[in-house]
């Protein structure tokens, strides 16, 4: 009897799923309305935020509207109370008044102040302009001024940079230019078949420069001066055969360096004395940057400095 009984009993705890939630299925419906809830809640927040900033944004325009409606109404005023100025019926606005700026007292030092502050810019320009110029003048004050200039025209860096060329030349000659001192400048110029080289170190610049002035007129050089002055090199250099017949270094218009006793003199090795290398003097004439004058006062000034060096490697 007992048995049977027990059978409805077991059939009421196994009745169907979803008829009764189980624990599970509640968490879930809970999870489900905190979601919910939040999001009414950030709903009614949005719609508070809204409402509010509607509200602040009335509020801006009833404050601009009354405050454009002043504005009218105190331009429609002065207009009226104008017209009654210049009909005559008054004398005095109390309304309108004439604004008058009363002159603003400074010390010095303010009025200095002000003077420099709205002049700035052109005191700028003025002050760069005079600096400008005072250093164009200084340097050409203080540049060196040399007494002579030799020029060395080869592709010779040994001969013309790297040896005691200057202070040979500087042993033969005098303060010309009376400024309490000898200087003697060697104005290198390495011109080559390369015409790339000669761009890159400005040799054509320089030597179209040097060539054409009357600032020197001793001049050494080889076999590519020789190329330079063609057709004609007699033309340009002082025939120094006539002038000195029995010296055996000198061959029509050039003193021979080899076989004389210059590399000891600037302190050069023999093997940078090439066999065409040679010295010589231009014929004073007309040139682009000088005139014949000039160059007859740089000739008469130097001449007497290549005869001692001529001198002084013939012995």
């Amino acid at each position: 009897m007992n048995k049977h009984k027990d059978v409805p009993e077991k059939a009421e705890n196994n009745k169907p799923a979803g008829k009764e939630q189980t624990p599970e299925d509640e968490k879930l419906d809970i999870k489900k309305s905190v979601f919910q809830s939040n999001k009414e809640f950030r709903e009614q927040r949005q719609r508070e935020y809204e409402e509010q900033q509607a509200k602040v944004q009335h509020e801006l325009e009833l404050r601009e509207k009354k405050k454009r409606a002043a504005y009218e109404k105190k331009i429609h005023d002065e207009k009226i109370e104008l017209m009654r100025l210049k009909q005559g019926l008054i004398e005095e606005s109390e309304t309108i008044h004439e604004e008058r700026e009363e002159p603003v007292k400074m010390s010095l030092w303010k009025k200095i102040v002000n003077f420099f502050y709205h002049n700035k810019w052109w005191l700028g320009i003025g002050t760069l302009c005079t600096c400008i110029v005072g250093f164009l003048v200084y340097s050409l004050v203080t540049k060196p001024r040399p007494d002579i200039i030799v020029l060395v025209i080869a592709e010779n860096e040994e001969l013309g940079e790297m040896s005691e060329l200057q202070q040979y030349v500087e042993n033969f000659t005098e303060d010309f230019n009376d400024n309490g001192k000898v200087l003697a400048s060697i104005y290198y110029i390495p011109y080559s078949d390369n015409s790339y080289k000669n761009f890159a170190s400005g040799a054509d610049d320089k030597l179209t420069s040097q060539l054409q002035s009357a600032d020197s007129v001793i001049v050494i050089g080889g076999t590519k001066l020789d190329e330079i002055m063609s057709p004609d090199p007699e033309s340009y250099f002082v025939d120094l055969e006539s002038l000195y017949p029995d010296n055996p270094h000198v061959k029509g218009y050039k003193f021979m360096l080899k076989d004389t006793p210059i590399a000891e003199r600037i302190n050069l090795e023999h093997q940078y004395i090439t066999d065409d290398l040679y010295i010589a003097v231009r014929v004073p004439m007309k040139f682009l940057y000088s005139t014949k004058k000039d160059m007859e006062e740089t000739f008469e000034k130097d001449w007497g400095v290549f005869e001692k060096i001529v001198d002084d490697l013939s012995n």
